[in-house]
C-alpha cells in the first residue's frame, strides 16, 4: 500500500511539471510571435544614411590669450602670473572693456620638464603657471577686435588664436535645421531604394545620428608655442585682428535609418 502510495505521488509530480514546461513553451511562444509581428524580420527592411550641408554665419569673434609665467617654486609661478593678468586687466580697462569681459577658460601650474640629449634623461627647472582667457564679441563688434589684441600685446600676453564661432542659441537653430535636412535626405533614399523593388516605406523602426558636425572657424593661430608672447606673433595677431571678415561656412549633419519595407 505504502508502495502504491509512493509511485502515486511520483506520477503526480511528473504530471505537474510536464503542465507547467508546457505553460512555458507556450508562452515563449505566444511571445515570439508577438515580438515578430512588432519587429519585422530585418530581411523586410532598409537602412539608409541621410545628410545636408548647410551655410551657417557665425555671430561670434573669440580672441584667445595665454598668460604664461616661470618660478623656481609654483608659488613665485602663480604670483608673476597673477601680475601679468593685473597688468591686462589694466590695460582692457584702458581700451574701454571690463575685467568680467576676461573668461578664464583655464588655470594650470605644474613643474617645467625637460629632456636633457647629453644626458639622456629627463630633468625639471622650476614651475610654469597658464593662465588661459577668453574674450567673446559679437560679430557686428569685429573694430573691437584689435583693440582686444592691442591690450593682450601691451601687457605682453600671447594671443593663442583667433576664432568665428557660433553661440549656443545659434548652434541649436543650426542643428535643427540641419539634422531635419539630413532626415529628409534618408527618406527620399528610403522611397527610391523601395520604389526600385517595387515596395513601398513602412514605418521608421531605428535611427542614429552623428549629431551636428560644428567646428569654430579659425582665423589665426599663434607659431610660438604655449602661447606665449612673441613680437612676431603680435604683429601677425594686429594684422589678422585687422583683416578678418566673418563669411558663411558649411556645417554637416548626417544619420542612419532603418525602415520597414512592405
Amino acid at each position: 500500500m505504502k508502495g502504491g502510495q509512493k509511485q502515486m505521488g511520483k506520477n503526480n509530480a511528473i504530471i505537474i511539471t510536464s503542465i507547467i514546461a508546457g505553460v512555458i513553451l507556450i508562452i515563449a511562444f505566444l511571445a515570439l510571435n508577438t515580438f515578430n509581428s512588432v519587429v519585422p524580420s530585418s530581411k523586410n527592411s532598409v537602412t539608409v544614411q541621410g545628410s545636408s550641408t548647410i551655410k551657417a554665419m557665425p555671430d561670434l569673434v573669440s580672441i584667445y590669450i595665454t598668460i604664461q609665467t616661470n618660478g623656481t617654486t609654483s608659488a613665485e609661478a602663480t604670483t608673476e602670473n597673477t601680475k601679468m593678468y593685473d597688468n591686462l586687466v589694466e590695460e582692457m580697462v584702458l581700451a574701454g572693456f571690463s575685467e568680467e569681459d576676461l573668461k578664464t577658460e583655464s588655470f594650470s601650474v605644474y613643474e617645467n620638464t625637460y629632456w636633457d640629449y647629453e644626458e639622456e634623461r629627463s630633468k625639471t627647472d622650476g614651475y610654469i603657471a597658464n593662465h588661459y582667457l577668453r574674450v567673446e564679441l559679437a560679430s557686428d563688434e569685429m573694430n573691437k577686435v584689435s583693440k582686444v589684441v592691442d591690450a593682450a600685446v601691451k601687457a605682453e600676453a600671447g594671443i593663442s588664436y583667433i576664432n568665428f564661432e557660433l553661440s549656443p542659441e545659434s548652434q541649436n537653430d543650426y542643428k535643427a535645421q540641419a539634422l531635419k535636412q539630413a532626415s529628409e535626405d534618408a527618406m527620399i533614399k528610403a522611397e527610391s531604394i523601395a520604389s526600385g523593388f517595387d515596395k513601398e516605406v513602412g514605418r521608421l523602426l531605428s535611427v542614429q545620428t552623428s549629431d551636428f558636425g560644428y567646428y569654430p572657424w579659425n582665423v589665426y593661430t599663434a607659431r610660438s608655442a604655449g602661447g606665449m608672447y612673441m613680437e612676431e606673433d603680435a604683429v601677425m595677431a594686429k594684422e589678422a585682428a585687422m583683416s578678418i571678415q566673418p563669411g558663411e561656412e558649411e556645417i554637416y549633419a548626417s544619420i542612419s535609418a532603418t525602415f520597414q519595407i512592405k
